[in-house]
């Protein structure tokens, strides 16, 4: 079975999902079925097919985190080689256009959320930047045009 690689933070935040799914959103919805079911007619009863819909993704999302809890992978940051980017690390690069220097950490694609500085692997700006070392150019063909990037440093 194939890992997935994580950060221990990436592992703690969907754990802390996988609790709250299971301790306050699942009871919720039981309950809001056996509400629903209370008001007669279940063929016309919009709030029972609604609980029941929503009942049908919380035990999906339940399946789907329980799945990546077990194969993950977790890296710890502080291990890894500071000498390329490697999964997890933290990179500054500086846009060569503009002179801005912009803040990513690499991480899988669960993790990922750009407005949090945190970038998937996976992802065409990732891909690129995996194995480069300081003072690489790093080009990326992006939609609205080629970027380059210079690679500063990594934290």
């Amino acid at each position: 079975m194939e890992r997935i690689p994580m950060t221990p933070e990436g592992y703690q935040t969907l754990k802390k999902e996988l609790e709250h799914l299971k301790s306050n959103e699942r009871p919720r919805v039981i309950r809001d079925i056996e509400e629903a079911r209370s008001h007669g007619d279940l063929s016309e009863n919009a709030e029972y097919d609604a609980a029941k819909e929503r009942q049908a993704f919380i035990e999906g999302r339940l399946r789907e985190l329980g799945f990546k809890l077990g194969t993950a992978e977790i890296i710890e940051p502080d291990d890894l080689p500071k000498d390329r980017a490697v999964f997890a690390c933290t990179v500054v690069l500086e846009n060569v256009d503009t002179g801005e220097d912009v803040e990513y950490q690499l991480v899988g694609p669960e993790e990922s959320d750009i407005e949090k500085g945190k970038i998937s692997v996976t992802s065409p700006l990732g891909k690129a930047i995996i194995g480069k070392k300081p003072g690489d150019e790093i080009v990326l063909n992006a939609p609205g045009g080629k970027r380059v990037y210079e690679f500063v440093e990594i934290l």
